[in-house]
């Protein structure tokens, strides 16, 4: 039997048949009508129909940046798409004749890595995405954490400055203002002197290994360490894995993030050490997690 993934982004949505050892079996793509509800809806049926023709399929799991509900049902609020409210679930399964999961981009990315990736042989884990933003996900003792209203972990709004800067929250002072992508291209201009710097000069810089380059991700990856200090003293997780975009840069970003980490946790010395990893089911983690958390659902089923 098979499973479905289905991962919205605010450009396109990638779909994917998965099997229970988080194999593709094959995958496509459409591009994102994310400012209408009801094109949205239309596209993730269609996705799903053409995944499930002709193959044995139980569930299928939709992962989407946003508030989902603790009964992994309904989108409260997605930034980037025109859902407030909305009932998900529910109107997919008017239409298709499966059994449906929503839940965050985050979560389904990180459940993919605990069971598949960086995390598999660990049973506490916790994963910080360095995208755009910065994203999380939580596993306490095999399971995924998303809280007493289903909005947990989003780890990019733990505040690290109090009064620092202004985040897209509303807030200031959240690790998202200082270790996402944006935090990181502020870096670079600052490094590199060129207020002009645009995202693709700096992704070049980090490609061919510039110093300065360097220096701004190990400011990104101080910050990141500060966070996860903070985190280790609520969570105590065994191993951190990072994502995203920026994880590109491998050891040059795990080392500032360890170094910080053993710099500001609390009982310094004496705290056991968590392992720090690079994620590694990359852009295939939100429809591999996606699909897997629609596969665990359908089972208690």
């Amino acid at each position: 039997m098979y499973s479905i993934g289905i991962d919205i982004g605010g450009t396109k949505i990638a779909g994917a048949l998965v099997n229970d050892l988080g194999e593709i079996i094959s995958q496509t793509q459409v591009p994102s009508p994310a400012q209408s509800a009801q094109a949205m809806e239309d596209a993730i049926v269609g996705l799903i129909q053409e995944l499930s023709a002709g193959n044995p399929v139980r569930a299928a799991g939709v992962a989407a940046a946003g508030f989902i509900d603790a009964a992994q049902s309904t989108v409260y609020y997605a930034p980037n798409i025109a859902w407030r409210n909305e009932p998900l679930k529910d109107k997919l399964e008017a239409r298709i004749d499966l059994p449906i999961v929503i839940e965050n981009d985050a979560n389904a990315a990180g459940w993919a890595e605990y069971r598949f990736g960086a995390g598999k042989s660990f049973t506490h884990m916790t994963m910080l995405t360095i995208g755009t933003g910065v994203g999380g996900a939580i596993i306490a003792n095999g399971e995924l954490f998303t809280g007493g209203f289903g909005a947990g972990a989003e780890l990019g709004h733990l505040r690290v400055e109090p009064n620092g800067l202004e985040c897209g929250c509303g807030q200031r002072g959240c690790i998202e203002a200082y270790g996402s992508g944006r935090a990181l291209l502020r870096y670079l201009r600052e490094e590199t002197g060129n207020p002009e710097l645009d995202p693709d000069q700096g992704k070049k810089l980090l490609e061919i290994g510039d110093e300065a380059a360097w220096r701004a991700v190990s400011t990104l990856g101080n910050w990141m360490g500060i966070a996860c200090a903070s985190l280790s003293a609520v969570l105590d997780p065994q191993v951190y894995v990072i994502g995203g975009g920026v994880a590109a840069a491998g050891e040059h970003l795990l080392k500032p993030i360890r170094d910080s980490f053993l710099a500001n946790v609390s009982a310094k010395g004496y705290h056991p050490e968590p392992e720090f990893r690079i994620a590694e089911l990359v852009n295939d983690a939100g429809v591999v997690g996606a699909a897997d958390l629609a596969r665990k659902h359908a089972e208690k089923l």
